[in-house]
């Protein structure tokens, strides 16, 4: 989110990025109260149309003179560089309208599953959903499992069915579809009028009237349908209107319509607009982004259909210990709440917050509370600190446009505070509190990455530290036994995207292929001679012991057994005989790898009355474990983890057979909620590099996994 770049990039000559195309609209851009905000979140699969719905949305409204495009990186909600490489939003991104004094507050999420952190944080800026589905390419299961998320947290949510003028259209069908993906109370709104082939205009099934698009964008008011559009849509009016009766808290409506009364029009609106907004009924809306046919219906659902944030409930509040707290309203004059949702690092302006304020107003020059807690395990430390507000903005995409405040329910963007990321919360600094955070996905693709240089360590460092501040689903990892840098990623796509902003930064480094840390053990037991013997002037070195190695049952851990008699190693030394074991157990023997699960039994030796010490000792003891290693058969061992997969019914035997060739054990399967299928397994960590990827391209992007550590294995013989 930049400010100088955007002024900078509209005093370049031919340049014809977002802030080049604002409209002249002037309409205050933050909110006075609650109830003139709507926050909005756009759900579809990618390349739906989100960011071209939006866009048709903006220059509808005379917010942009002209619609950008997405091959040519214009549009304004996907101005980052990695989403006009991928040509997909890869982050989340608000782009507000006011109409008629409501504020709209779009967000803009990502469609892919590589993504869905972002869109995680969408839904918990939102107050409704706007699933976006086109009427080329249907409705995916990924979108059919978001729509059962909204469901279960009671979301109200309409459909936009986009490109219905495209030659491959196929509205019709992709209405079925959603109905049977969806559920009956999925009912069209309006329907398309066509003249022959072409769709030029929307039939509003309440009202009786036409919108004409057949010369682009809606100019002339409404007509009255004709007779033939009325014949035409009586089926679909009738569908509506029992739709809407069947939610109706008036229990005589229903006797009454059947009776053959005719109910009135803004009786029906009024119940729509009650049921719409409590989430168990779901308007449809037919849309196009090139020709702007449906926009103003869908803007009109938006701001009157859906909820303002005073109904809809609020995330739970503890204090810093975490103890509950008093719950929050959305009142401007309540405690500050307001939570960080999206984090970026921009060049001019330092970190920047996407920040929606659920109770309270953050004002300019306040100062606040910045706390986060709860992602120790992910590589982002607990913390709190007192910071203050000094910058204030509306953001519009990449845009920020200054404003004094922002009140409860409203989203806003917050410069230079420089511990906050995202997940935090922000509250007053003379009442800290917390609010409990969204479910954020495990990241479970391994990335091992290192500097090209000594001195690009540092910068790697610090790039790493602002990009992991504003991604919580990317975790950091220095392994301790491998000693590689492995960024555990959502799937290749957010691999690229992280690898993309860390060279953004300047950062020079490179991929490694991820080394599974193995293990080593003894197959059988052996004998071990360490003799440590120098001589070179003065007290030399001395120092001789015989040992025994035996291995234990895995994870039998290391046991050292003294049985030697006669004194023939001062008991000072023993000691020094198991340290020398032990070190050289952690460098390894075969491979280089730990070695464990191991019982040494120390059986005698020799020692010197002058030249016997603790460092000639436990080199004796390293030099008799390697040649007892030398002597017997090394068994290396690999990790084993415990995973469990969920997927749909119908690719349970595609998964169980990928799960063979993996060298996967199955150990049970169990019904899920709906028609999913719980696959429980063991399978080798080096079979799941890269599983998240290939699991989604066997599941058609619907499946998941959970894994844990289980234990070490021995290696199979090739």
């Amino acid at each position: 989110m930049s400010v100088k770049g955007a002024k900078d990039a509209a005093r370049i000559p031919g340049r014809s990025g977002p802030e080049s195309r604002r409209g002249d609209a002037s309409a205050s851009l933050a909110a006075d109260s609650p109830g003139q905000v709507r926050n909005v979140a756009l759900i579809g699969h990618s390349g739906a149309g989100k960011t071209l719905l939006i866009e048709a949305l903006l220059a509808a409204h005379g917010m942009i003179s002209r619609k950008g495009s997405i091959a040519d990186g214009t549009t304004i909600s996907d101005s980052d560089p990695a989403a006009v490489r991928q040509q997909r939003s890869v982050g989340l991104a608000v782009v507000p309208l006011v109409i008629n004094d409501i504020k709209v507050n779009l967000l803009d999420t990502p469609g892919y599953p590589d993504f869905i952190g972002e869109l995680r944080a969408g839904l918990r800026a939102a107050d409704a959903a706007l699933f976006v589905v086109s009427a080329v390419d249907g409705i995916d299961a990924t979108t059919t499992a978001l729509w059962g998320e909204c469901e279960h947290v009671g979301m109200p949510r309409a459909v936009a069915i986009t490109r219905v003028d495209h030659p491959r259209a196929d509205y019709d069908g992709v209405l079925a579809a959603c109905r049977q993906a969806f559920g009956e109370s999925v009912v069209p709104l309006y329907v398309p009028v066509r003249s022959g082939a072409e769709i030029t205009g929307l039939l509003g099934l309440l009202q009786g009237t036409v919108s004409d698009y057949s010369e682009g964008e809606a100019g002339t008011p409404p007509r009255d349908a004709d007779p033939g559009e009325l014949a035409g849509s009586e089926a679909a009016r009738g569908q509506l209107i029992e739709g809407i009766i069947a939610e109706s808290e008036d229990e005589t409506l229903m006797d009454r319509y059947l009776g053959g009364e005719d109910i009135d029009t803004e009786v029906l609106v009024t119940d729509l607009e009650t049921a719409v907004a409590r989430g168990s009924f779901f308007p449809v809306v037919p849309t196009s982004a090139v020709t702007g046919l449906g926009a103003a219906e869908l803007m009109e659902v938006l701001t009157r259909a859906f909820p303002s944030p005073l109904e809809r409930g609020l995330p739970k509040v503890t204090d810093l210990s975490g103890a509950p707290a008093a719950d929050l309203s959305c009142d401007p004059d309540g405690p500050l709440a307001a939570e960080v949702v999206r984090t970026t690092v921009d060049p001019f302006l330092g970190r920047v917050c996407l920040v929606r304020v659920f109770s309270g107003t953050l004002r300019e020059d306040t100062p606040v509370h910045v706390a986060g807690f709860g992602l120790a395990d992910r590589g982002h430390q607990d913390h709190d600190t007192d910071e203050r507000v000094t910058h204030l903005y509306s953001p519009l995409g990449a845009n920020l446009r200054p404003v004094s405040q922002c009140v409860a329910g409203d989203i806003c963007a917050l410069a230079k505070l420089g511990s906050a990321e995202t997940g935090d919360t922000i509250s007053a600094r003379e009442q800290p509190l917390l609010l409990s955070t969204w479910e954020i996905p495990e990241a479970l693709m391994p990335v091992a990455v290192e500097a090209d240089s000594r001195s690009d360590e540092d910068a790697l460092s610090r790039s790493l530290a602002k990009v992991a501040a504003g991604d919580p689903t990317l975790r950091v990892e220095r392994n301790a036994e491998t000693h590689q840098l492995i960024l555990w990623c959502m799937g290749e796509a957010h691999a690229d995207v992280v690898l993309e902003r860390l060279r953004e930064q300047g950062v020079k480094l490179h991929t490694q292929d991820v080394v599974t840390p193995l293990r080593e053990t003894f197959a059988a037991p052996a004998e071990g001679h360490g003799r440590h013997v120098k001589q070179s002037g003065g007290h030399g070195q001395y120092a001789v012991c015989d040992i025994t190695v035996e291995p234990l049952a895995r994870g039998g851990g290391f046991e050292f057994v003294d049985k030697t008699v006669g004194g023939v190693i001062p008991g000072t030394f023993i000691s020094s005989v198991e340290k020398g074991v032990r070190a050289q157990m952690q460098k390894g023997l075969a491979a280089g790898f730990p070695v464990v699960d191991l019982r040494v039994t120390l059986l005698g030796g020799k020692a010197h009355s002058v030249d016997s010490s603790d460092a000639a000792f436990q080199a004796a003891g390293a030099l008799a474990l390697r040649e007892a290693a030398a002597a017997g058969r090394i068994q290396l061992l690999e990790p084993v983890s415990s995973v469990s997969i969920t997927v749909s019914d119908e690719h349970v035997g595609a998964v169980m057979s990928d799960l063979s060739g993996r060298r996967g054990r199955l150990t049970g399967t169990a019904s899920a909620e709906g028609e999913l299928t719980e696959i429980n397994a063991d399978v080798p960590d080096q079979e799941l590099v890269r599983y998240a990827v290939e699991l989604r391209a066997l599941t058609a992007g619907t499946g998941r996994f959970r894994r844990r550590y289980l234990r070490h294995e021995p290696v199979p013989s090739s």
